[in-house]
């Protein structure tokens, strides 16, 4: 699993444009910048729906007076649904980035993946929030359980800068 003091491996993920998806290259998003990546379950889940992106919406101005550039909510889910989730919590007209890991390459590549076969959730991603500096993981807070939003909260993480 990725520490704090890592780099991150560079990824390519997914965001919606009005030509369609297109792809997005992790590494030049966090090239000589201070960025947040989190990570939810799923898009439209209850706990990711309705405590997870709304922590950041309400912490968006508190980490951009800290000197963060972008924060950017990841999930295993196609980029259709991400724009469609970004639109309908907020996040999107609020700034948040809202990256698909469609075939969770991401999340596997950083020790992040698991499974919840009774709730539908294959190859999903953990529950977590980090603070990275140009590539470097410099705060991780990984939730024990998916179904809680507490140590991966945007408070949280601001607590842990």
């Amino acid at each position: 699993m990725i520490s704090v003091g890592d780099r991150l491996p560079d990824a390519k993920l997914l965001r919606m444009t009005e030509n369609g998806p297109e792809e997005v290259e992790l590494s030049k998003k966090l090239s000589g910048r201070k960025v947040v990546i989190f990570a939810v379950p799923g898009a439209f889940t209850p706990t990711c729906h309705s405590a997870h992106v709304p922590s950041f919406i309400r912490t968006k101005d508190q980490f951009a007076a800290k000197g963060v550039d972008e924060i950017i909510c990841v999930s295993v889910n196609d980029p259709f649904v991400m724009k469609a989730w970004g639109e309908a919590t907020g996040a999107a007209s609020a700034g948040l980035t809202m990256l698909s890991d469609a075939q969770s390459a991401f999340s596997g590549a950083i020790g992040m993946q698991f499974d919840a076969p009774p709730a539908g959730l294959i190859a999903r991603s953990k529950r977590y929030a980090m603070l990275v500096d140009d590539g470097k993981v410099v705060a991780l807070n990984v939730e024990d359980s998916p179904g809680t939003c507490e140590t991966s909260a945007g408070e949280a993480l601001l607590e842990a800068m």
